[in-house]
């Protein structure tokens, strides 16, 4: 069965994030041969079903990315993040 494309409008945004989970995400685009945006759409999408966005192999690679990006944040901090001054 072919699965039918879905034209879609994207918008340029400035969407500001910490530095360390930008590199994380970008790590895992490249792994993954795709774009930043797809990426986040799919995170995004996959967390409003409340579906896990990642399988086994990718939390894997995730793991070794945050490593190399420094990221010790995780779902706990997402309430307590503060602008550094």
């Amino acid at each position: 069965m072919t699965e039918t494309r879905k034209p879609i409008t994207r918008v340029q945004t400035g969407v500001r994030i910490e530095k360390r989970i930008l590199k994380t995400l970008k790590i895992v685009a490249a792994h993954k041969e795709m774009g930043l945006g797809d990426l986040i759409e799919g995170i995004v999408l996959h967390a409003f079903e409340g579906k896990p966005p990642f399988g086994e192999e990718t939390l894997a690679l995730i793991a070794e990315a945050k490593k190399s990006a420094g990221l010790d944040l995780t779902a706990q901090d997402s309430h307590l993040l503060e602008e550094a001054s």
